[in-house]
């Protein structure tokens, strides 16, 4: 049986890559439906940045990961009724250099649409 490209079977992945001045560097087309981002926008700043995510502390977070070189994660809430796990995590090279941050968009929504529908029963 032929497989579809989203069957299911792996978790879209919406991805940002941030310099350490934390500019947008690259991103997957994902991305948009959390942060609202064209090709144009590359080396824009994070704070620049429009998106959905109810996550007043995301640029605190970012800087704090860089600044520490620790593993953020959380799961926020979307202004359009998504959850994602949000992962904020060095970016490293190849040479194990850290050249900015990487964050991971994991929609975690029918995961809390079942956990609310399982607390009403």
């Amino acid at each position: 049986m032929p497989r579809t490209q989203n069957s299911g079977q792996a978790p879209d992945i919406a991805t940002l890559f941030l310099d350490s001045d934390l500019n947008v560097r690259r991103f997957t087309e994902q991305i948009a439906r959390v942060v609202h981002l064209r090709e144009g926008d590359i080396g824009r700043p994070l704070s620049e940045l429009a998106n959905t995510l109810i996550y007043p502390e995301l640029h605190a977070d970012v800087k704090e990961t860089l600044r520490t070189l620790a593993f953020s994660e959380k799961q926020v809430a979307t202004t359009d009724g998504h959850w994602y796990t949000v992962r904020i995590m060095p970016y490293r090279t190849l040479a194990n250099v850290i050249r900015g941050v990487v964050i991971t968009f994991v929609d975690i929504t029918a995961a809390k649409e079942l956990e609310s529908r399982l607390r009403k029963a």
